[in-house]
């Protein structure tokens, strides 16, 4: 990049509204200098015609691997009640047939996809360390390191949430299936992200860096989770955890501790504004208001939680606690963070039979304005992206819609950010940005076809073995 470059859209969204007639500008770093309507910068800004420009959004929640067993899943087994649970099995079986080359390849199909639905910022919960045996690679982090390589070629901004997995369950036999995720000591798995930091802290984009998460309390014991949040702590770093996203899990903590899972994080004082609970899909009124108080944040992935069947998310219960609510795409059986923002509004309006549940006032575009931050701003607060809002010294992280696409032409500046929210295609995002440098334009990225036909051999490769 030159010392200073400069987009003109024809609307830009910036400070809740859209405006015509402004100029965005980014220095060498691809930080965001400044805006200006003055002629002479117009005149000097790339042109962008009969585009919006809006801040990238940013997915809080993502298991790569799974987009390698999308489309596999979808029909019954010999269970007498299909569920999470089978589906899990299901899961586990498709994670040991890839290979760490494997899970670069599929990363790199994720991330893509991701990229080309207006995506500039992952959360990748990422929990397959070992060898299928559980034999740990020579170097513990090959597939950590695999994911954050996919991600840096995309051109993405990954959080690479390490997560640790120890058990099956309270009272659980060991399942060989897990074998690849578990990390018995808490020593080793400290080394091991340690390792992990030494090598992203000297990212030179700045678009790569480390996160904690536990799995859930299903999968990690207490005193476990205390250590590697205080570790967490001690170093800045956000906190994810997978939390009441089923009933069986609460019931297993309630017969283990005697709690919930939130007032199990909770009475150990594991909550606060760097945690972000992943789900909860089932909690109370008075675990919402724990949340609450710590300024914890919920991300919610309605797509995922549709597929698996796992239950609706009350967010208007977390909205009444005043909860930040981000989003995911989790299992990738979709990548539309867009969808996932619609559905946030429309299960609840299934439920209910009302319209508009989460629409804080009567300003027509307060709903879609909330949508939206949760999409973006609410998210980048979650894994400390520099990102989610079109601000001078944040970084240019920015997607653009055509605004003659079939799903929002016509729409005016009153309504286009409602028609974004709730009506637009993925193929209505034409340009994608991160720190400035565009990574996907006119809806092509450079290495698709490369990493389309990667993918496929992958996928070719793999199910010639069945589920």
């Amino acid at each position: 990049m030159s010392a200073e470059t400069g987009w003109l859209p024809d609307r830009i969204y910036r400070n809740g509204v859209f405006e015509s007639g402004v100029a965005m500008f980014a220095d060498s770093s691809g930080r965001i200098t400044r805006f200006s309507s003055d002629p002479a910068d117009l005149a000097a800004a790339r042109r962008l015609p009969r585009r919006a420009l809006l801040p990238g959004l940013v997915n809080v929640h993502s298991h790569s691997f799974q987009r390698a067993i999308r489309g596999r899943t979808e029909n019954r087994t010999s269970a007498s009640r299909d569920s999470f649970w089978t589906w899990r099995e299901a899961m586990y079986r498709g994670a040991d047939l890839l290979s760490p080359d494997d899970i670069y390849d599929v990363a790199r199909m994720t991330f893509l996809e991701a990229a080309v639905s207006g995506n500039t910022a992952i959360g990748e919960f990422h929990y397959l360390h070992h060898a299928p045996d559980g034999t740990r690679y020579r170097d513990p982090n090959e597939t950590a390191l695999a994911v954050i390589r996919a991600a840096r070629e995309i051109g993405i901004r990954i959080e690479l949430q390490r997560t640790v997995y120890v058990r099956a369950g309270w009272k659980r036999e060991a399942n060989p299936r897990q074998a690849r995720f578990i990390t018995a000591a808490v020593e080793q798995f400290i080394g091991d992200t340690e390792a992990l930091q030494a090598v992203t802290v000297d990212d030179p984009l700045g678009t790569a860096s480390v996160g904690i998460a536990p799995h859930s309390v299903r999968a990690v014991p207490i005193d476990y989770v205390i250590a590697i949040v205080a570790y967490a702590r001690s170093r800045g770093m956000k906190v994810h955890m997978h939390v009441s996203e089923q009933p069986a899990e609460i019931e297993a903590c309630l017969a283990e501790y005697g709690l919930s899972p939130v007032d199990l994080l909770d009475r150990h004082g594991l909550l606060d504004s760097s945690f972000t609970a992943v789900h909860a899909t089932h909690i109370s009124d008075g675990e919402a208001a724990a949340l609450g108080r710590a300024r914890s944040m919920i991300c919610a992935c309605p797509t995922t939680e549709r597929n698996l069947g796992d239950g609706i998310g009350d967010a208007a219960l977390w909205a009444a606690h005043r909860i930040p609510i981000c989003l995911g795409s989790d299992s990738n059986v979709q990548i539309d963070l867009l969808e996932d923002a619609r559905e946030l509004e429309y299960h609840l309006r299934l439920q209910r039979l009302e319209r508009a549940v989460l629409a804080p006032d009567l300003d027509p575009e307060s709903l879609s304005r909330k949508l939206f931050a949760s999409a973006t701003s609410v998210g980048a607060a979650s894994i400390g992206a520099p990102s989610g809002e079109l601000v001078e010294g944040l970084a240019a992280d920015f997607f653009t819609v055509h605004l003659d696409d079939l799903t929002v032409a016509g729409s005016d500046a009153t309504s286009l950010l409602a028609g974004i929210v709730f009506s637009a295609s993925r193929a209505a995002i034409r340009d994608v940005a991160v720190n400035g440098r565009l990574i996907v334009e006119d809806g092509r990225h450079r290495l698709e076809e490369q990493v389309v036909q990667r993918f496929a051999a992958v996928q070719r490769r793999l199910w010639g073995k069945s589920l």
